[in-house]
């Protein structure tokens, strides 16, 4: 029989988590040493999906072997609970890795970045510790959880594909976490309602007539006009969008030309448009187009704009944000709390989720105690190892919580 206030259940969570600290840290400095680029997480996904089954999980893999969903609910649960979600994202990032220690990436060229290694340690470990609290009868109450292990986050393209593989069927809520370098470790940064931009990505394509560069006159220069095109979005984006409100538009890659005296016939534009509300981010993109149209007449070329790969912000649910703040407060003390005060202009492709039902992301900080902030998509990023049991005991207590009768 379950003692329902019984707080017995707390001291062993702790009590377990002192004897899985090591097994969780090598299960990260795997994922860290074997990182796989977006749409290529096979080898991550099969290995949580083994190590979860094993455990007794009813494991399934997404779409083409990449992504698990791992699911669990207590023998007592009723068919009508409510499931709730823990998301981790398994993907690295195409960034050399060039800092200096035992587990750094084997894979040249890839590495785990952005601490989705540290993520899906943490959503594993809280669901497992979960499930041997319940074996145990120390549980209070019944739960019922999922583990919702997604590819392809970084090019925003896993968790609609998570969604379409049924991911959220049956799923009331979602939580997620990431960790933060420019925070200490042990400190939660909590912030409700719009927490990440919009991002909209921009795909240009310029046509012209190449020619000699000793003649441009004969040609019509595709790289003169990007040229334009890039200084005009810069320049007049901000002219045309309230003071108050945030947009910022990068052009992260060009791709024109092959020989120095030679005029290209095209030029490729990539970049994306952020913005944190949406009546801005259809009004920028109308403004890009129309910036387009003007620049293509004006250098007599031909301007193709399409806007491609898409995220919506991320939108904090208020209520399960209380549940996560007094969480928070009841494990590490007020002082913990880092509040954070603006949305960030970083994308996250968790808002898909929220699209269909309430949920959260918190921050954890990750950089140690007199140890120097290693910024995310850096060669040298890495974190504090603490932040794992963090993140775990954090999660873990959200779950109960969240489950509690009444």
């Amino acid at each position: 029989m379950r003692q329902f206030m019984s707080k017995s259940w707390v001291l062993e969570l702790d009590a377990q988590l002192d004897r899985m600290d090591d097994q969780l840290v090598q299960f990260r400095r795997h994922l860290h040493q074997h990182p796989e680029l977006s749409g290529e997480e096979r080898e991550t996904s099969l290995r949580v999906y083994t190590d979860l089954g094993d455990l007794g999980f009813q494991v399934r893999l997404g779409h083409n072997g990449l992504g698990v969903l791992a699911d669990y609910q207590t023998a007592d649960a009723n068919v009508d609970l409510p499931r709730l979600a823990l998301r981790a994202d398994l993907d690295a990032l195409p960034i050399q890795d060039q800092k200096k220690s035992d587990y750094c990436s084997r894979h040249d060229g890839v590495m785990h970045a952005c601490g989705h290694d540290v993520h899906t340690t943490m959503v594993k470990g809280a669901i497992q510790l979960l499930k041997q609290l319940d074996e145990q009868k120390v549980l209070p109450w019944p739960i019922k959880i999922r583990g919702l292990f997604q590819p392809a986050e970084e090019t925003c393209q896993g968790a609609l594909r998570m969604i379409q593989s049924d991911a959220l069927q049956g799923v009331a809520a979602i939580l997620a976490t990431h960790v933060d370098p420019m925070i200490a470790v042990g400190r939660v940064a909590l912030r409700d309602g719009v927490l990440t931009a919009n991002c909209d990505e921009i795909l240009v394509n310029i046509r012209g007539s190449g020619g000699h560069a000793a003649r441009p006159h004969e040609s019509k220069d595709p790289i003169s006009a990007a040229a334009q095109l890039i200084n005009a979005i810069y320049l007049h984006l901000s002219r045309v969008t309230d003071s108050q409100d945030s947009v910022v538009a990068t052009i992260g890659r060009i791709q024109g030309g092959f020989n120095s005296n030679v005029i290209p016939e095209s030029v490729d534009l990539q970049g994306t448009i952020r913005t944190l509300s949406g009546r801005v981010r259809e009004e920028a993109k109308q403004h890009v187009l129309r910036i387009a149209q003007g620049i293509a007449q004006a250098t007599e070329t031909q301007i193709k704009v399409e806007f491609g790969v898409s995220a919506p912000s991320v939108v904090n649910d208020p209520q399960i944000m209380g549940v996560i703040r007094q969480v928070s407060i009841d494990l590490f003390g007020d002082g913990a709390i880092h509040e954070i005060k603006r949305p960030s202009m970083g994308s996250e492709d968790f808002a898909f989720y929220l699209e269909h039902i309430p949920g959260a992301l918190v921050r954890l900080g990750s950089t140690g105690a007199g140890g120097d902030a290693t910024r995310l998509h850096t060669p040298q990023f890495d974190v504090d190892e603490n932040v794992i049991r963090v993140g775990v005991r954090l999660l873990v207590n959200t779950v109960v919580e969240w489950f509690r009768p009444g």
